[in-house]
């Protein structure tokens, strides 16, 4: 599937209240309490803190307030660690009024393991304007789920082999490559990694390949999340929030500091710019100018047609309007090397 250029529409201010319905972030740093208040934020009201408790080694329970949705919604988890780590969702739920996103961590090999992660949950509802974009699909190992297109019209999903789906957005398409996305890998009981292996869209419609591996290798059968953003947070809304960004890692080779392109994969809310260099092997450094405002959330999806992953090595630091994710790790099986990656922004302001 080609990659190819495309123009980005002016945005516009002028939202649907609809989108988003609910939402909410945290980085989550603690096996059970209250995480990382600097990181975290959502649509309930004031007073009320994203609480964790744990179930077995690696699982948590992450409680988002007043925000529960019997059926509907997305979420995605990056794993924070130095290591071949990473997060998957195990099954959304509710205990009304609340949201409950149970989040499992492997290590490579499938071990579970205790670990820092970042997280975030949506449900949308309505249409947007045209010069923007969300797009969501939960494929439960079988099925659509929960999906939702902000142009009102119908997603679908399309296995095409073992561990790989073209999912498909219509009414949301560019010319060529515009927007950002995310995909998180969703099953109860197995291990499972999912990512970004191709992205072609035509002016009618988004075309995305997802594909999915086990705890090591193999491609597996399983569930997932996909979001689908242009120009809109990955939180669902626009301005508010007034600070968000993406971009795309498109060319992991080069030691940069560089600029993807095109511009529409590389989005700033504020007309600034974001750029990625290397930090080492394996890890890019990669830096939101003028849209890094607390509270905040990044989340990291790899991109290739490979069984490659990529986390976050440490807590993205957010000062003087700057926001730097200090680092994108990306792995096949133990081994940091250079890929490719999406890597979304999202302050709640």
């Amino acid at each position: 599937m080609a990659l190819i250029a495309a123009g980005l529409a002016a945005i516009t201010t002028s939202a649907d209240a609809a989108i988003p319905n609910r939402w909410g972030f945290a980085h989550v740093n603690v096996l059970s309490g209250i995480p990382d208040p600097a990181h975290q934020a959502g649509s309930w009201p004031a007073g009320f803190n994203v609480t964790v408790t744990s179930g077995g080694v690696g699982q948590y329970f992450v409680r988002f307030p007043q925000i529960g949705v019997p059926l509907g919604g997305v979420a995605h988890v990056t794993a924070i660690s130095q290591a071949n780590i990473w997060c998957q969702v195990q099954r959304l739920g509710t205990a009304l009024p609340d949201e409950i996103v149970v989040v499992q961590c492997y290590r490579y090999g499938g071990v579970p393991v205790a670990t820092p992660f970042s997280i975030v949950f949506e449900e949308s509802s309505g249409v947007a304007p045209v010069s923007q974009a969300l797009g969501y699909v939960h494929w439960n190992g079988s099925a659509i789920g929960t999906t939702f297109n902000s142009s009102g019209a119908v997603n679908t999903v399309m296995p095409t082999g073992t561990g790989i789906w073209t999912v498909t957005l219509p009414g949301i398409g560019s010319a060529g490559l515009a927007g950002g996305i995310q995909v998180t890998a969703s099953d109860a009981s197995l291990p499972a990694r999912c990512k970004v292996s191709a992205w072609a869209p035509i002016a009618a419609a988004q075309r995305i390949q997802v594909r999915c591996h086990n705890a090591t290798n193999v491609p597996l059968n399983t569930g997932w999340y996909l979001t689908y953003q242009f120009r809109r947070a990955l939180t669902g809304g626009v301005a508010p929030p007034q600070y968000f960004g993406y971009t795309f890692d498109n060319t992991p080779a080069n030691p940069g500091p560089y600029v993807p392109a095109p511009p529409a994969i590389n989005f700033n809310s504020v007309g600034s710019f974001n750029e990625i260099q290397s930090a080492a092997v394996g890890q890019r450094l990669v830096t939101f100018h003028l849209i890094g405002v607390l509270p905040d959330n990044v989340q990291v999806t790899a991109f290739g047609p490979g069984p490659e992953f990529c986390n976050l090595v440490s807590i993205w630091n957010t000062s003087g309007m700057e926001a730097r994710v200090r680092n994108v790790a990306c792995y096949n099986a133990g081994t940091r090397l250079d890929y490719a990656s999406m890597v979304s922004y999202n302050s709640a302001v």
